[in-house]
């Protein structure tokens, strides 16, 4: 088993040294193989390195090919860009003339206005041809020529070509140096630039304002204020691109120009469809020449008016403005066009709401200046948003100052009118029949109208205003409805001091009393359960004017009918009852005929010299005075009947017929009871819960007996009995 493993052994050696011997004979042939081949590469190596010093010319020559070929082609390239865009300019040109003459042969507005939209585009299209020709034509011609010149001076090319580029620089040059400025500014570029001058103007003038003319009514209605957009998006449309072309070409001023000039007349024009007169009378001579209703018509128009302008006109103008003029300038253009457009109306109703300020301050025109005032307030926010920014500061300073000229203007004729009322005690002599003076009637009427919902407010605010003026801004005033209230006292004690003056001034005793009477009982009906009356307070009205009416109507009584009544007193006919009956009797028929004389002559005074002229103070007082007349005469002639036997006097209800028509003048009355004097004891007064009716309502009256103390008025006592 040995013997066999070591024969198998030696049979895989020989094998192996078989394989070995091969494998060395066929390296020994690769090598002679990579020998001869390492020998032809040297061989092709040099015929290499011998073509590359051959080609080597070739290569420098070819590139120096390629580089000269891009330099043409950077230089060539723009100068054909150039011609191509002279190329498009005159196919333009040739497409605006076409429809330029569309244009002119259209008549449908429409149809125009897309067409006129498509000649924008064009002429667009042009201005911007003929501005890429204007900025690329230099660079294009300066490359050209660098081109050439480089040829010329390294001979890179043939003469021929040379010669070619050289002529197509001449030709462009000249080209570009005789039609670009033409092309600008005398070609077809400036006629379509004026056409759309043209046409700007045209669609502008179209851009109307609604008729206001059909709303000079009195009353506002919503339903009825204009639309404050003019134009429709097409027109609009074409005057924005209209705007931007002229600004793109120089004409900024002239497109500016048109327009302020055409909306200002379209603007002033649909005001004046307003027929404002009015605004050419503007200094205070001339306004205080106009009579008081003209004037009073005038202001109302103004007030009107001015609101009309800047809800409408004027928001409008703006609007158009931004929509048109916005895009220019990055908006820094369109907000001083509008300016431009309002200033001259605005300086128009500024110049007369001034002139009306510092005209002369009269009483009656205290309400127009209020209602311009408050017209101005009421304004004031939407006038700031309009006329906004540093363009509209002028304009909102005089608007401001218009309003501070209205505030002082208004506090002025309303102190004036105090001060006119109290110094008119001397201008005018009080009424002969005692009745009520059309000073007092006129001022009373006066703050009841100042005292509504539609001028206290601004008034109070008038009068606070200044206040905060004189005290400065960080006082505290008081409120609005105590000023008015401190205000409107002040004239009412003027008035009631003119009313004192005229009272000292008759020489009648009984007349200062009716005077009186009248007239405080007037200011106090008047005022009751009226806005007035309730600024000032009932307690107040009632210490103020009803309890001075009530204590002159008790001197009235003491004063006419006193006398009447104490010449029936018995005193001294009871120191005859020694004496016969006779002498008696002729006594008390002295008495009474005495009485009777002087009724008649009392009730004669009343019919010529005297008068009540309110319904239910007349019959207040008739009824007092028949109580204290009446019951006297009856008890007189009952207590002597044996003296007045034989003698035919009137009996008592004819000396109240005769006293009743005293007081009713021939007019009817309410019947006896209703609003009837009540008795007054000297302890004080009773107020009567009913009461009659006036021409200001009815009112509680007191009446005072003729046995009251001296607590009342002594002064007013004194001088009567005086």
């Amino acid at each position: 088993m040995t013997i066999d493993v070591d024969l198998s052994s030696v049979a895989d050696l020989e094998a192996t040294c078989s394989d070995l011997r091969k494998l060395l004979h066929t390296s020994s042939k690769m090598e002679d193989i990579l020998r001869k081949m390492d020998n032809r590469f040297e061989v092709m190596d040099e015929n290499l390195a011998t073509a590359a010093r051959r080609i080597a010319p070739l290569q420098s020559l070819a590139m120096a090919s390629k580089a000269l070929d891009t330099r043409i082609n950077r230089a060539v390239s723009p100068a054909f860009s150039l011609l191509e865009g002279f190329k498009r300019s005159e196919t333009l040109q040739r497409q605006l003339i076409d429809l330029s003459a569309k244009l002119e042969s259209e008549r449908k507005p429409k149809k125009r206005l897309r067409l006129l939209l498509k000649f924008v585009d064009y002429v667009d299209g042009l201005n911007s041809t003929i501005n890429s020709i204007s900025q690329d034509g230099e660079p294009a011609i300066q490359k050209l020529q660098e081109v050439v010149e480089f040829l010329s001076r390294t001979k890179a090319t043939d003469h021929f070509r040379a010669h070619r580029l050289r002529e197509t620089l001449v030709t462009l040059k000249a080209l570009y140096e005789t039609e670009v400025d033409a092309m600008k500014f005398e070609g077809f570029l400036d006629q379509a630039l004026l056409n759309l001058q043209d046409e700007y103007e045209t669609i502008l003038q179209q851009l109307r304002h609604q008729n206001l003319g059909d709303l000079r009514g009195e009353e506002d209605e919503p339903e009825s204020n204009p639309s404050t957009d003019l134009g429709t998006d097409l027109e609009l449309e074409i005057l924005q691109r209209i705007s931007e072309i002229l600004c793109s070409n120089d004409c900024l001023d002239i497109c500016i120009d048109i327009f302020v000039k055409v909306r200002y007349r379209r603007a002033a024009k649909a005001l004046m469809r307003l027929n404002p007169d009015y605004l050419r009378t503007y200094t205070p001579e001339e306004i205080d020449d106009i009579e008081w209703e003209t004037l009073e018509n005038a202001i109302s128009l103004w007030i009107r008016h001015f609101e009309l302008a800047l809800r409408t006109v004027f928001i409008s103008e703006k609007k158009l403005c931004n929509r048109v003029l916005g895009g220019i300038l990055d908006g820094a253009v369109w907000l001083e066009c509008f300016i431009k457009i309002a200033d001259k109306i605005m300086a128009v109703f500024f110049r007369f709401g001034e002139g009306v300020a510092r005209s002369s301050k009269e009483p009656q025109k205290l309400f127009k200046l209020l209602d311009m005032f408050d017209s101005l307030e009421s304004l004031k926010s939407e006038f700031t948003a309009i006329f906004e920014g540093e363009a509209g500061l002028d304009i909102c300073i005089r608007y401001r100052e218009l309003e501070k000229l209205l505030v002082h203007s208004s506090s002025k004729v309303f102190w004036e009118f105090g001060l006119q009322i109290e110094g008119n005690s001397d201008g005018f002599p009080p009424p002969q029949d005692g009745s009520v003076s059309k000073l007092v009637r006129y001022a009373i009427n006066y703050l009841k109208y100042l005292a509504t919902e539609a001028y206290s407010v601004p008034m109070a605010k008038v009068l606070r205003t200044e206040q905060i003026w004189k005290a400065g801004i960080l006082s505290k005033p008081e409120s609005d409805e105590n000023l008015l209230q401190e205000a409107i006292t002040n004239i009412l004690e003027a008035l009631q001091r003119n009313i004192e003056s005229k009272r000292s001034r008759y020489k009648d005793k009984v007349l200062p009393h009716i005077f009186a009477m009248n007239t405080y009982w007037y200011i106090y009906m008047r005022t009751r359960n009226t806005e007035l009356g309730k600024l000032l307070g009932e307690q107040y009205m009632k210490q103020k004017y009803k309890f001075v009416a009530e204590e002159s109507a008790y001197l009235y009584q003491k004063q006419a009918w006193g006398p009447l009544v104490r010449l029936l007193e018995a005193d001294d006919v009871k120191r005859q009852g020694n004496l016969q009956d006779s002498a008696m009797g002729a006594a008390v028929r002295a008495k009474v005929e005495g009485f009777l004389k002087a009724l008649e002559e009392t009730a004669e005074r009343h019919r010529a010299s005297y008068t009540i002229p309110d319904v239910v103070l007349r019959e207040q007082i008739r009824e007092a005075t028949v109580k204290v007349v009446v019951p006297a005469y009856s008890d007189f002639l009952s207590n002597y009947t044996r003296a007045t036997q034989g003698k035919n006097f009137p009996s008592s209800e004819s000396v109240q017929a005769m006293v009743c028509r005293v007081f009713n003048n021939g007019e009817q009355y309410p019947a006896a009871g209703e609003g009837k004097l009540r008795p007054r004891s000297s302890k004080g007064r009773s107020t009567n819960a009913g009461g009659g009716g006036s021409e200001a309502g009815s009112a509680d009256f007191e009446r005072k007996d003729f046995r009251r103390s001296r607590s009342i008025r002594s002064s007013a006592s004194d001088q009567l009995d005086g």
